[in-house]
């Protein structure tokens, strides 16, 4: 019994131990994490960063560890449970009172005693908790993911406002050096009695205009970056430079082709079935609150009794040695006087000895650990719940409620991804034909602004006219830009929708 319960912790031992080495594995076997401080960062990068570093997600992340344990538990159930204890009591001599009798004892005691127990209780939901608990680790799991492509598409959205506002940035310096361009022409023709002095101070105003909007398209650049690296959970490096780059041409999978794709693998699809597979598994686990349960336990003890006085049970049993020669020779003694058969010669061999005294004092040295083994005891035992109050069919109800609600979800999220994939679809169509428009548009005011400025220069244009087709050409500019970017912005809201990137 002994060697089989030691055989049986051993083997409980290595099972929590693998199974922590495993998880260890688990949690260090993450992709390594790109440079925090890059000078160069592309859009993966930034998505990257974000997942090992954003606080949020990370926290989210955390909910797998929590589900991993649970799993673990779940398959520990499916164990015996042991437990041991060990005690020890020290107790002052005298008078003491047992089930009203009188025990008394003149000296000190000290005991101590073992138990080692082994208790196995198992019914149906026994076996069931490993399912429930897989399936929650993949629902989970489906959290997880479906929490890390929202961020990566916060992260995209980020950094491509931030290349947009570069963008814009970069076009007003262009346009501050078209302003600079235009002062000093309207200062040469000035000079020459070609122009006037309103044309000079109209130019002016126009720098000042235009070196203001650099000013605040610089300002909001800076800002978008702040706003992309404080979803990437890290500080901005000095300098970093947004990379990447796009093309709107890149073609693309057919609407066919992403609807298929999202109702496989977008996350929150995922995630409402691994939900609805776990609420069907909660309403199995319910039921089999009616199932019988078989507990059996049984372990091993022992304890130690010692008085603290070595001598107290050798002068108990002298005494008491004593008492029995002196009850041999009076008993003998008397059938002696009456002349009946006697034996008052043996009553001389009733003696305590120095070798039972030694014997004795060897027997009472116990305390702490020569343990007398206690009787051995095996228990069994099979339960089967009649009534609680209807307690349990209401647990079975509210899993099956929540089970239809798990369909409902699934199937309401199906309706809304198709609707959504295809809006996004149509949207990125949309915006794509915006930016084929928006290009025509600004290479006819770039060519106008060329025109207008060769016949400025030659006097066939007024300084208004100049202005005129300058602004045309910044906002014709400016919204090719936004066109390019919101097209790019579609795409990674189509890419959020199915679950995957698409280029």
């Amino acid at each position: 019994m002994k060697r089989g319960l030691i055989w049986f912790v051993a083997a409980c031992a290595c099972l929590v131990a693998n199974g922590e080495t495993a998880f260890s594995q688990t949690a260090a076997g993450r992709t390594p994490l790109p440079d925090a401080s890059p000078t160069a960062l592309t859009i993966e990068q930034a998505v990257a960063l974000a997942r090992h570093n954003n606080p949020d997600f990370l926290s989210t992340r955390n909910n797998s560890r929590n589900a991993s344990l649970e799993l673990r538990s779940a398959y520990g159930g499916l164990l015996p449970t042991l437990s041991a204890s060990l005690s020890g009591q020290y107790q002052q001599g005298g008078q003491q009172f047992f089930s009203g009798v009188s025990l008394s004892s003149n000296s000190d005691a000290m005991q101590s005693q073992y138990s080692i127990g082994l208790n196995y209780r198992i019914n149906a939901a026994t076996f069931i908790a490993p399912k429930v608990q897989r399936a929650n680790s993949a629902a989970v799991d489906a959290d997880i993911a479906g929490a890390s492509e929202a961020l990566a598409f916060t992260v995209k959205q980020d950094y491509l406002t931030a290349l947009q506002s570069l963008a814009l940035a970069q076009l007003n310096d262009s346009l501050v050096a078209n302003a600079k361009a235009q002062l000093e022409l309207a200062k040469a023709k000035a000079q020459v009695g070609t122009g006037t002095l309103l044309d000079v101070s109209r130019a002016e105003v126009a720098l000042s205009q235009q070196q203001v909007a650099l000013l605040q398209a610089r300002n909001q650049h800076e800002v978008d970056k702040l706003r992309l690296f404080q979803q990437m959970g890290v500080e901005q490096p000095a300098d970093v430079a947004l990379v990447s780059t796009f093309d709107v041409n890149q073609p693309l999978p057919t609407l066919d082709e992403m609807l298929a794709m999202a109702r496989r693998q977008n996350p929150a699809i995922v995630a409402l079935r691994s939900r609805e597979n776990l609420a069907d598994l909660n309403v199995k686990k319910e039921r089999t609150e009616y199932t019988p349960t078989l507990s059996i336990s049984t372990g091993i003890g022992g304890y130690t009794y010692q008085y603290r006085d070595p001598n107290f049970l050798v002068n108990q049993a002298t005494v008491q040695t004593e008492g029995a020669q002196k009850s041999c020779v009076a008993t003998q003694e008397v059938r002696q006087a009456v002349g009946l058969p006697n034996t008052l010669a043996q009553c001389a061999s009733i003696v305590f000895t120095p070798a039972m005294a030694n014997t004795l004092r060897e027997q009472n040295s116990q305390f702490p650990f020569s343990f007398t083994p206690s009787p051995r005891s095996i228990t069994a035992q099979i339960s089967l719940p009649l009534f609680d109050g209807f307690a349990r069919e209401q647990r079975v109800q509210e899993a099956s409620v929540a089970r239809e609600d798990a369909r409902y979800g699934v199937k309401s999220r199906e309706l809304a991804l198709k609707a959504d994939v295809t809006a996004a679809y149509l949207s990125l169509q949309t915006a794509k034909q915006t930016v084929a428009l928006q290009q025509e548009n600004s290479a006819k005011a770039k060519q106008e602004l060329g025109f207008v400025q060769d016949q400025y220069g030659v006097g066939l244009a007024t300084f208004t006219d100049l202005t005129t087709s300058r602004a045309a050409y910044a906002q014709a500019e400016n919204d090719r830009i936004n066109a390019i970017y919101n097209y790019h912005k579609a795409v990674a809201a189509l890419e959020s929708a199915v679950g995957q990137p698409l280029r």
